[in-house]
């Protein structure tokens, strides 16, 4: 597909990382296609190494349904674009050629929910921790993100919040679509994550 397009080249396709360095300086490529397949800490590794040697390089990440503060940290990492693996052929020729011209790019799905506030977080050095704060929620969508956390059932919540089942239903899809999540047990991970990274931080400031 991508040797048909007369504005790109594929100058090697890699497998095997361990001679990464050697084989970036001889091709000096401008893109870099990062097929995740399973997602884990080493994919994360390589962007950095690559961004720390080759920083021009501008690199999108495929097969990656991005949740909870991962994101953010392949963002922080310096990867311009990211390739859902049931995208069309004309996004995921779009995605290259708008990372090429240095826009950051991210499937449409999420656009306008949690990416602007993950990139300027990203920017300016924020932590992530600070995301849960940066979309915009509701008292009330607060209220439910705490109870989910606590597990209890969209009738336990209405029961609690003296709402009808209903409006609890509702307020879950929107804290979904504002998080970019899709399970009601991301959103109680979402929190407990947050929170610990929170923790964490007061911890290494009384340190300090």
């Amino acid at each position: 597909m991508l040797l048909k397009q007369s504005d790109m080249d594929i100058v090697e396709t890699v497998g095997n990382v361990e001679n990464i360095k050697t084989i970036m300086r001889r091709n000096k490529p401008e893109v870099i296609i990062l097929d995740l397949g399973l997602r884990n800490r080493n994919s994360f590794n390589l962007v950095k190494l690559l961004k720390k040697n080759f920083p021009a390089v501008k690199i999108i990440i495929m097969d990656l349904v991005p949740m909870d503060t991962e994101i953010f940290e392949f963002v922080q990492a310096g990867v311009a674009g990211f390739i859902l693996k049931d995208a069309t052929v004309g996004e995921f020729l779009k995605t290259i050629r708008s990372v090429a011209k240095g826009i950051q790019v991210l499937p449409s799905n999420l656009t306008g929910s949690l990416f602007s506030q993950i990139v300027e977080h990203a920017v300016n050095g924020s932590k992530p921790s600070a995301l849960m704060d940066s979309v915009r929620m509701t008292r009330r969508e607060r209220q439910v993100i705490e109870l989910i956390s606590e597990g209890q059932t969209n009738k336990e919540i209405a029961q609690n919040l003296h709402l009808s089942t209903y409006t609890v239903k509702s307020h879950v899809h929107n804290i979904l679509e504002k998080l970019a999540l899709r399970t009601r047990v991301q959103i109680a991970k979402y929190l407990h994550d947050s929170r610990k990274k929170d923790s964490a931080s007061e911890e290494i400031s009384l340190l300090e």
